[in-house]
């Protein structure tokens, strides 16, 4: 028997998405099973959000990195750190901030069995998939603020033209998954780690981040 592979666009996270009225722990739970995509084959586990549910911020990034898809907790690995130290500087308390990822599931390339996992950028198709997770975590949460870390969560969240370099460190508001939402775009703090003036990069996401916390009063 032959059988044939789903399009693309046929993946979406949607069939594993426990309907309204369950709470974060019957979320995470249920996005451990997800196979909504065919990131899951490769990743060690589902890396789902972090944080208070009454939380008033939310913090979207990109996808779990090495560290994450190991440890099972997003943003936990050297930009975990940096942003928390960002955080801190412009007056946000990480701890009380829900963080997650717009993808669930570590993208990566690796060239040689035991060699380090490179990581790969989501495509388009793989973030809109992952969509209803992220819907879901906004709907449960309502946050009073979105920052949006790099340009993948940007698109997942605002459409495939979205450009960070465009908008970032302003306040836009947007209608997101059927809710009018508040959101400061900045880059990935793993975009800090990579650039070659390191401390100009950091005092430009620094520089958002406050943006953000006088958005929230």
């Amino acid at each position: 028997m032959v059988t044939t592979k789903a399009p693309e666009d046929a993946y979406t996270a949607e069939p594993f998405v426990p309907g309204p009225g369950v709470g974060l722990t019957a979320l995470r739970k249920a996005a451990a099973g997800c196979r909504g995509c065919p990131l899951h084959r490769d990743a060690t586990q589902t890396v789902f959000g972090e944080g208070k549910t009454s939380a008033r911020l939310m913090l979207v990034g990109e996808q779990p990195g090495d560290q994450e898809d190991r440890q099972g907790k997003p943003f936990v690995g050297p930009a975990g750190k940096l942003l928390d130290r960002a955080l801190e500087e412009a007056g946000l308390d990480p701890a009380d901030a829900y963080i997650t990822n717009a993808v669930k599931h570590f993208k990566f390339t690796r060239t040689e069995p035991r060699k380090r996992r490179i990581h790969k950028a989501p495509s388009l198709r793989e973030m809109t998939a992952c969509g209803p997770w992220l819907a879901a975590e906004l709907a449960l949460v309502e946050p009073e603020l979105i920052v949006v870390l790099g340009a993948t969560a940007g698109k997942a969240l605002l459409g495939s033209s979205f450009r960070v370099t465009e908008v970032r460190g302003t306040v836009l508001e947007r209608d997101i998954h059927g809710r009018p939402e508040r959101l400061v775009p900045t880059v990935h703090p793993s975009a800090v780690l990579r650039s070659d003036d390191r401390e100009q990069a950091y005092q430009g996401l620094l520089a958002d981040l406050e943006v953000a916390a006088r958005a929230l009063g």
